[in-house]
């Protein structure tokens, strides 16, 4: 009785597994577009793509650098981040407060496979390009980093100064 019942939740078990692969198929791992969550931060808001003035291009690589390292604004403007990966392994940018960076690469040292998706927030794969829309609606200095346990400690980070209009 003991074999049969476990020959039964092994077929299911199998039959769950199959159904699995079936329905995932051949699809594109890609996440649906979802709307952006417009949330208040110290350093900004997240931007429409349409209001964007100005373009910046940020690159990144495996040197643990962000090209430039420093970009100003002013208070007010509406900003298209594109962030270039030229190296080899994932980085991301990732727009805050130095106590806000700090924090959070604190915890992705402790739970380095943490997943997090913000609008603040660009993940990019090796050679390949991410996007961030901002608007810097308060005045002051804030900083860019990866994130990625070990990078923001290899010195992966960036200012932000933020002019008053």
């Amino acid at each position: 009785m003991k074999q049969t019942i476990v020959h039964l939740v092994a077929a299911l078990g199998l039959a769950a597994m199959a159904a699995a692969a079936l329905a995932h198929g051949e699809s594109d791992h890609k996440k649906p577009a979802a709307a952006v969550r417009k949330e208040q931060k110290d350093w900004g808001i997240a931007g429409d793509a349409g209001t964007a003035k100005r373009t910046i291009q940020v690159g990144m690589g495996d040197d643990m650098r962000f090209k430039p390292d420093r970009i100003e604004v002013r208070q007010g403007e509406t900003v298209k981040f594109v962030v270039r990966n030229s190296g080899k392994l994932l980085h991301e940018f990732v727009i805050g407060t130095r106590t806000e960076l700090e924090a959070h690469a604190a915890l992705m040292v402790k739970f380095p496979g943490m997943e997090h998706d913000e609008p603040y927030m660009a993940h990019v794969a090796p050679g390949k390009t991410g996007e961030i829309v901002w608007t810097f609606n308060r005045a002051g200095e804030f900083e860019f980093a990866c994130l990625i346990d070990g990078h923001f400690q290899a010195g992966m980070k960036g200012r932000i100064v933020v002019r008053a209009s």
